[in-house]
């Protein structure tokens, strides 16, 4: 890939929108135009069609739309002197006694945001790509090519071991548990280099940015006390989220029923009430902008297609499957090796609509936050070691994605209309999928069981939790949980998110209280992705009904993504034993206490 195709305006692009219709625009191609004849149309931009007469009469703005056209000036300064006044206030009246980080970040991300609907953006990318030239990219090519990959993996090691070695101990968070969490991190990415499908093919840029970028992560949330304070404003704003949801279910019963912990009342209404707001955010391009921005880092620092980096921003936000549908019009051409990354992004990490859900079983938000931001370039390292790419992607350069054939919202409201039917439908999907999981898991366990009962296996009984718990155990000492009595409840756990899904899982760490806040915050992690048998399947069907001529290749991909998914998330486990402080323990014990 060439530093052309690297250029953020290669991934902004991707997320530009096109409406549809039946003829093309003229000097562009289509996906299958690209996918037939790459080095023809290699410099061409791909685009959607051009709307027909009809359509275009439907997307005529409305009559309010053109009234904020005219008068755009006026609302953007009415909202920058707004927050201006917000976030001096705040200063002066809760300077000592309120965190300012986090207001003085939302008031800058919105002047910047109104500041460049009227000011170029280059004005401040090209002195930063400049400044990035003459330092990062001169100190790079001096490098002799041949010795950049072992020098870029010395300086992540380097990063790992000052990191992991260099902060005081404190309790069971001793240098002794940190080597352990290391050396399995070790281990699980040798496993994925030993097993991978072409080792010479390997990206190793990739893959070393990726755990680089994760071990970053980590120790921005849990050793410092601005990024624990940002990821603890997120989740406690996804924790009001989860408030809000219950006073729709407290409407259709009373408070003390919503009171109750049960899966319909506290985990399904968040979900639905989470994908109505997304769908308000995409109808106001806010939720576009944001992946596009999230799209265009991982885009350009990790060397993968557009459409992976799409997919790697948005899953964390929108869930598994809803992204793949991002670059819906491309699924049909994509690489093997794309194919398997967009199915490991979906089994690494979780969404948006039931981390909020999750938040309300008493979990350490922080936690949860964090390891969905880490599962990001964990997954796009772990894939590309497992499936390194060996094709011409179509994604590698300019692409635009077509709007949606479906019904689009006039309104505000009408997206939010249409988000509370999708969420009951997905909501609908996963209460259907859990309930037969758990049936089948049951019936499994009932024929292990009798014919255990012969072997005088009865107490416990012979199940898939007792066999696959004994599975886990060693990837629990790896993972660097403390030897006290709690490797086998969080191997336990792991196997059970496995073989039924992470909210079964969940609840069974809740209910364990004499686990210690290191055990506790490391099965967090690894029980932070979608890794379950039931998602396989999900996901499966999804990109079949996006793409049903890849339907073999994704059903052959589905077993290696699942397991690269898996880890992805225990890496994330691994590298929160290597950082977690003092901090970040007590934040666990404060949240258990409540």
């Amino acid at each position: 890939m060439s530093s052309d195709d690297r250029d953020p305006a290669v991934i902004s692009a991707m997320l530009k929108r096109t409406p549809s219709g039946s003829s093309k625009k003229a000097g562009s191609i289509s996906p299958a135009d690209l996918a037939a004849d790459p080095e023809k149309h290699a410099s061409a931009p791909l685009a959607g069609p051009v709307p027909s007469a009809s359509a275009s009469a439907s997307e005529e703005p409305s009559r309010f739309t053109q009234l904020y056209n005219r008068n755009r000036w006026v609302v953007h300064a009415f909202f920058a002197a707004l927050f201006t006044g917000w976030w001096i206030a705040s200063l002066v009246l809760h300077r000592n006694d309120k965190n300012w980080v986090v207001p003085f970040l939302l008031w800058l991300a919105i002047m910047l945001r109104i500041i460049f609907f009227y000011v170029p953006s280059s004005l401040v990318a090209k002195p930063i790509k400049m400044v990035w030239k003459t330092v990062a990219v001169s100190v790079y090519d001096r490098i002799p090519e041949n010795l950049r990959v072992p020098a870029g993996a010395a300086v992540t090691i380097g990063v790992m071991l000052i990191g992991t070695f260099a902060t005081s101990e404190w309790e069971d968070n001793n240098r002794k548990n940190r080597a352990v969490s290391l050396f399995g991190l070790a281990v699980l990415i040798f496993s994925m280099w030993a097993t991978s499908a072409n080792r010479s093919k390997i990206e190793w840029r990739t893959v070393i940015g990726g755990m680089l970028a994760q071990f970053i992560i980590a120790i921005f949330v849990l050793r410092t006390t601005v990024g624990y304070d940002i990821f603890k404003f997120i989740a406690d704003r996804a924790g009001d989220l989860l408030g809000f949801s219950k006073l729709g279910v407290i409407f259709l019963t009373s408070e003390e029923v919503a009171a109750n912990s049960w899966f319909l009342l506290s985990v399904i209404p968040a979900i639905i009430f989470f994908i109505s707001l997304v769908q308000v955010l995409w109808y106001l391009n806010i939720l576009q902008w944001f992946v596009n921005k999230c799209a265009i880092f991982v885009f350009w620092a990790l060397r993968v297609s557009g459409s992976e980096a799409v997919v790697a921003a948005a899953t964390p936000f929108i869930g598994q499957g809803e992204s793949a549908m991002l670059v819906r019009p491309f699924v049909a051409h994509m690489t093997k090796a794309e194919i398997h990354q967009i199915l490991t992004c979906g089994f690494a990490t979780i969404s948006g609509s039931v981390l909020v859900a999750y938040i309300g079983l008493g979990l350490n938000a922080q936690a949860m936050v964090s390891s969905c931001i880490m599962s990001i370039p964990a997954s796009l390292a772990i894939s590309k070691l497992r499936y390194p790419e060996v094709e011409q992607t179509l994604t590698a350069g300019k692409v635009v994605i077509p709007e949606e054939e479906e019904e689009h919202a006039q309104n505000a409201l009408h997206a939010f209309a249409n988000g509370a039917y999708f969420g009951i439908k997905i909501a609908g999907t996963i209460v259907a999928s859990l309930m037969c999981i758990l049936a089948f898991v049951g019936l499994v366990d009932g024929l292990l069981g009798w014919w255990g009962s012969y072997l005088n296996i009865n107490h416990p009984k012979l199940s898939l939790e007792l066999i696959t718990g004994y599975i886990c155990y060693p990837i629990a000492f790896l993972l660097g949980v403390p030897r006290d009595g709690s490797l086998y409840t969080i191997a336990k756990i792991i196997a059970t998110k496995i073989i039924k899904n992470e909210y079964v899982a969940f609840t069974q760490l809740v209910a364990e209280k004499d686990l210690s806040p290191r055990a506790r915050l490391i099965g967090t992690y690894a029980l932070c992705g979608f890794g379950n048998i039931g998602s396989l399947g999900i996901q499966i069907g999804i990109l079949t009904q996006l793409a049903p001529s890849r339907g073999g290749d994704v059903a052959s991909l589905s077993i290696s993504s699942f397991l690269s998914g898996v880890l992805s998330t225990l890496t994330s486990a691994a590298v929160a034993g290597l950082v977690v402080s003092n901090q970040s323990s007590e934040g666990v014990m404060k949240l258990m206490s409540f």
